[in-house]
This record gives C-alpha cells, sequence and structure tokens, in this order.
C-alpha cells in the first residue's frame, strides 16, 4: 500500500478488523469447554462476517485508483502543412493526423521529412523548426522507433524544443531513411502496443506516400 494514497488507513480497515475479529473468535472457541449451540450460532456468524471484512479488504486493494498524471499541454491548438506539398499529400498527411488523435492518445503530433517539417497539429509549439538531436539520429538510423514512456525522467528531452515543453510520453517513429512521426501524449505511460502498432502502420504508410 503507498501511503501517497489519502485513504490508505480506511482501505486497510476492513481487513484488520476481519483479521482481528477472525483471530478472538479463534481464540474464544480454542478457552470454551461447554459449547452450547447459541454460542455455536455466534460463532458461526462472527467467522462469516469477519471472512466479509477481509473480502471488502481485499478489492479495495484492487480497485485502488491511480493518482491523475495527465496535463494540460503547454501551447495552441493548431494545424500546419507545409505549402509545397501536392493536394493529395496534404490529404493523406491530414486523414493521417487525424486517425491518430482520434484513436490514440495522442495529443500533438509532427512530422519530419527530407529536413523539413511537413505537418504539425494538435497543441503546437511556439518553435516549429525541428534541429536533428541525438534521439532522431538514432531513430534515422538505426530504423527502430523509440518510446520515451515518461519524458520528465529523461535529460534528453531538451532536444524535443520544437514539442510542447511539458510533453509527457513520446512515440518518435522513423518514416524510411529520411524523416520520422513525431507523436506526444500529455500523461506517461500512455501509449499501448496497440497504439505503436497504429503509429507504426500510419508511418509506413506515409512513408510509402512520400517515396520512400
Amino acid at each position: 500500500m503507498k501511503t501517497s494514497d489519502p485513504n490508505w488507513v480506511l482501505r486497510l480497515l476492513p481487513l484488520v478488523v476481519g483479521g482481528v475479529g477472525g483471530t478472538l473468535l479463534l481464540i474464544n472457541r480454542l478457552v470454551t469447554t461447554s459449547l452450547t449451540s447459541s454460542q455455536a450460532r455466534s460463532d458461526a456468524m462472527g467467522v462469516f462476517l469477519s471472512a466479509i471484512l477481509i473480502l471488502v479488504g481485499l478489492i479495495w486493494q484492487r480497485v485502488q485508483p491511480r493518482p491523475p498524471e495527465a496535463v494540460e499541454l503547454v501551447g495552441e491548438e493548431g494545424f500546419e502543412l507545409a505549402e509545397d506539398l501536392s493536394e493529395e499529400v496534404k490529404a493523406e498527411l491530414a486523414w493521417a493526423s487525424l486517425m491518430l488523435l482520434t484513436n490514440t492518445p495522442a495529443r500533438s503530433l509532427l512530422i519530419y521529412y527530407d529536413g523539413k517539417v511537413l505537418l504539425r497539429r494538435g497543441i503546437l509549439a511556439p518553435k516549429a523548426e525541428v534541429t536533428p538531436g541525438a534521439i532522431l539520429k538514432r531513430v534515422l538510423e538505426k530504423q527502430k522507433p523509440v518510446y520515451l514512456v515518461n519524458l520528465n525522467l529523461y535529460p534528453g528531452k531538451i532536444e524535443f524544443d520544437y514539442l510542447p515543453e511539458n510533453s509527457q510520453a513520446l512515440i518518435c517513429q522513423p518514416m524510411g531513411k529520411k524523416g520520422a512521426l513525431f507523436v506526444v501524449a500529455n500523461a506517461p505511460r500512455s501509449y499501448t502496443k496497440q497504439d505503436e502498432k497504429w503509429v507504426e502502420g500510419i508511418a509506413d504508410k506515409l512513408a510509402y506516400t512520400l517515396g520512400e
């Protein structure tokens, strides 16, 4: 039990009362030399109530709520597309970004390809230009995504000054050898394996569209 839960004492109470009650009933039975029928019924009822209390206590441990970790991302909501893209590519980027924002925990997206930003959508940071840092370079070189489950614990987050400053979780997904898709969430550990597969599929489709 974590003491950070303000109700941790209350959650323990049924376990303690039920355990103590059951123990006292057992001791009372052991020291009783002559057992009457009324006392037997009382003991049975006491054991039943103690078991119910212990069961309630165990259920309360399992349903302990997690403290809220989501934040309001810093930045303005917007949708930006590079001007020199064809209408067909713009339409596909718009569709792909909408799918990610509506079907995953993503709150901010950025697509970097061939040295420039093609799309920003959701909550936007003031800085729009991407300066490739160590993580982005590694993603492009290794062609493997990087999932940073809690950016607050990672000192290298300063690399991502083109994303909202209080971004909580990030997937940096390669789009072929020329680009990457950045998918930002507003809470740590937001993405499931299914979300990661969804991001990977979208990135592969966009890389194909863009010519990889």
